[in-house]
C-alpha cells in the first residue's frame, strides 16, 4: 500500500475546519493488533483524557500539539516523534494539526 501522508493531512486538516467539533481522522492501517491513523484538529481542539494502548507513538505531520498525561505535558511540533506514555493521556492542537497515530492493541 502506497499512501501520500501529505495529501491525506490537507484532506483532513481542510475535513476538521468545517466539521462542527474540529476535528476528522482516517484509519490508514489495520494490520491485526497494528494500528494507524491520521487524526486532523483545529486549534484548540482536544481529545479528552483517555487510556493508553499497550504500545504507542505519535508524529507530528504538521502543526503544533500538547501531549497530557496526570505527571507531565510535552508540546511537539511538525516532524516530531514521541512515544505515548502508558497512563491516561489528552492531546490538544496548540494550532491547526495534523498527527499520525501509531497504536499496537491487544
Amino acid at each position: 500500500m502506497n499512501l501520500d501522508l501529505t495529501a491525506l493531512a490537507d484532506e483532513h486538516l481542510a475535513a476538521a475546519r468545517s466539521a462542527p467539533h474540529g476535528r476528522s481522522a482516517h484509519l490508514v492501517l489495520h494490520d491485526g493488533v497494528l494500528r494507524q491513523t491520521v487524526i486532523a484538529l483545529t486549534a484548540g481542539t482536544a481529545l479528552d483524557e483517555h487510556n493508553a494502548p499497550p504500545a504507542a507513538s505519535l508524529q507530528v505531520l504538521t502543526g503544533r500539539v500538547r501531549l497530557t498525561s496526570p505527571d507531565r505535558t510535552h508540546e511537539l511540533s511538525r516532524g516530531e516523534l514521541r512515544e505515548i506514555p502508558k497512563v491516561r493521556h489528552g492531546l490538544t492542537a496548540v494550532e491547526d494539526s495534523v498527527v499520525l497515530l501509531t497504536a499496537v492493541n491487544d
